[in-house]
């Protein structure tokens, strides 16, 4: 038994390889009714909405389906076959890793796998949080039902219990930071604990996404330099505010109907008509934040080319939007991926340009001390 139960897990991990260069077209993130956001992940469109129900995360999949079957519902409780949410949360660690990096070096890897690891846990733990608040709604809904605790394939006091697994494991990974790092993360608990249930009191939920999904803005910084700079850390974390805004109002916009009809709050029901000017509002600010990062820091051609090519993107996704096609909707959402994706690669060639512009620079001043 112990054999085979190895092989499940050996299949898996051979499957793990692939999902983190994949991504998810599947559904990925969502806080069903009580507050449908990035930790949820499973909700499915209501009737007419089958599209995004035929866009599984296959390589995702594989790994839960070949986890050994006591398992699997405990997988599934925390989104690991469905791994966007994890993405939207990493990047903006990545950002802040690369930023912080020496001039001429690439990121420090250790770092980016560490937050990696500390992104799935943390996802896996709002997830479950998630689930734990909403079984009793979940059990009601057709497209919800299915979960693993409102199902019954997990008790209340066995999520309770993994939840306690996945914050101790989350804790090992930040103990291996500084001090000062330790301190800030810990801060961000309350967030992931209480933004669930924004959806209920605000129509900006989207906004205390924004404030949790981008902690990893300041701690990324801080666990490379030991401390936060605010003239990068700030508009930093600002600029990923302004982005959770952009791509989960998106979002919000395939469930605007059931949660009018609920009594929930959402942007998507605040902007209605008028989202697409409040997107680009959005997108301008971001911008506007990381090119102050830019200047800030020193940054170099290839971030503000970076930056060009993000804005491109974003623009590009607003303006073909159709907020009143959920399956849109979902493509539209899932693309901001590449968004992210875009932006730390721009981090790494820039900072990797300064290298160059100081040898110039040495070379100059070399050259006028000869003359």
């Amino acid at each position: 038994m112990l054999g085979a139960a190895g092989a499940g897990l050996v299949r898996g991990l051979r499957a793990g390889t692939q999902v983190w260069l994949w991504g998810s077209r599947g559904r990925s993130l969502n806080l069903p009714h009580a507050a449908r956001g990035l930790h949820a992940g499973d909700r499915r469109p209501s009737a007419g909405r089958g599209p995004l129900e035929r866009r599984p995360s296959l390589p995702a999949a594989a790994i839960v389906n070949s986890a050994p079957r006591p398992l699997q519902p405990y997988l599934r409780l925390m989104r690991l076959d469905k791994p966007i949410g994890t993405w939207l949360l990493y990047l903006p660690c990545t950002w802040s890793i690369g930023l912080a990096a020496e001039p001429g070096c690439f990121p420090d890897w250790y770092m980016l796998s560490l937050f990696g690891a500390g992104a799935v846990l943390m996802r896996g733990a709002g997830c479950t949080i998630n689930d734990m608040w909403d079984q009793d709604y979940d059990k009601k809904v057709t497209r919800t039902a299915s979960r693993p605790i409102a199902a019954g394939d997990v008790s209340t006091f066995q999520s309770f219990v993994f939840l306690g697994g996945q914050l101790t494991l989350a804790l090992g990974v930040l103990l291996c930071l500084n001090y000062y790092s330790i301190a800030l993360g810990a801060a961000s608990l309350l967030l992931v604990i209480t933004y669930p249930l924004m959806k209920r009191i605000t129509y900006w939920p989207q906004l205390a996404l924004g404030l949790t999904f981008n902690w990893g803005a300041l701690l990324g910084w801080s666990a490379v330099k030991g401390s936060c700079d605010p003239s990068v850390c700030l508009p930093l974390y600002f600029s990923g505010i302004m982005w959770t805004l952009i791509y989960d109002t998106i979002y919000a916009h395939q469930d605007k109907r059931d949660d009018a009809l609920i009594g929930l709050k959402s942007t998507a029901l605040l902007f209605r008509e008028d989202t697409k000017q409040w997107l680009s509002g959005f997108t301008v600010a971001m911008l506007g934040a990381l090119s102050l990062v830019g200047v800030n820091i020193g940054q170099t051609v290839p971030y503000y080319t970076a930056l060009a090519a993000a804005g491109a993107h974003l623009a590009h996704q607003i303006y073909t939007l159709d907020i009143h096609r959920p399956e849109d909707c979902w493509d539209k959402f899932t693309s901001n991926r590449t968004t992210g994706l875009i932006i730390f690669l721009g981090i790494v060639l820039g900072n990797l340009w300064k290298e160059k512009e100081t040898d110039k620079t040495k070379k100059y001043i070399d050259n006028r001390i000869e003359n």
